[in-house]
């Protein structure tokens, strides 16, 4: 198990470390969440498909099971940094939850618009393409 979490911490930190070097505007537990991806997509891939395990059952798996199963833990700072705010939340609470409401359904708006958007351009990208099969050749 020991060796998993370092696995896990190692693609943290590796993220952490391209995106410091490359100044790519991308959180670095993102990137390195990619790199964790990246590698357990290829371990599958030369196990090929027939000896495929879930990824549960692999260490890697039940390490992050196991972080996840108290990831209410994890939210206790947060928790206490807003209880230490509490002045700021006062005066500028309501601001704040309108800008929270605004942005979200700004951002449902868009992911929206954007869906319609790709959806219409992959039925039209279908309705261009030939028929396959015998009928295609009449």
């Amino acid at each position: 198990m020991v060796g998993a979490f370092a696995v896990l911490l190692l693609c943290q930190l590796a993220g952490e470390g391209l995106v410091h070097l490359t100044g790519v505007p991308v959180p670095g537990p993102v990137v390195g969440l990619l790199l964790l991806a990246l590698g357990l997509g290829l371990r599958a891939h030369r196990r090929g498909h027939a000896g495929r395990e879930a990824l549960g059952d692999t260490p890697v798996g039940r390490a992050a099971n196991g972080l996840l199963s108290h990831l209410s833990l994890l939210f206790v700072p947060a928790a206490a940094g807003i209880v230490q705010q509490g002045a700021a939340l006062q005066r500028d609470g309501l601001a704040i939850a309108a800008a929270l409401v605004g942005s979200t359904l700004l951002t449902l708006a868009v992911t929206a618009a954007v869906f319609s958007a790709v959806a219409r351009l992959a039925a039209r990208q279908a309705d261009d393409r030939p028929e396959a099969g015998p009928k295609a050749q009449r």
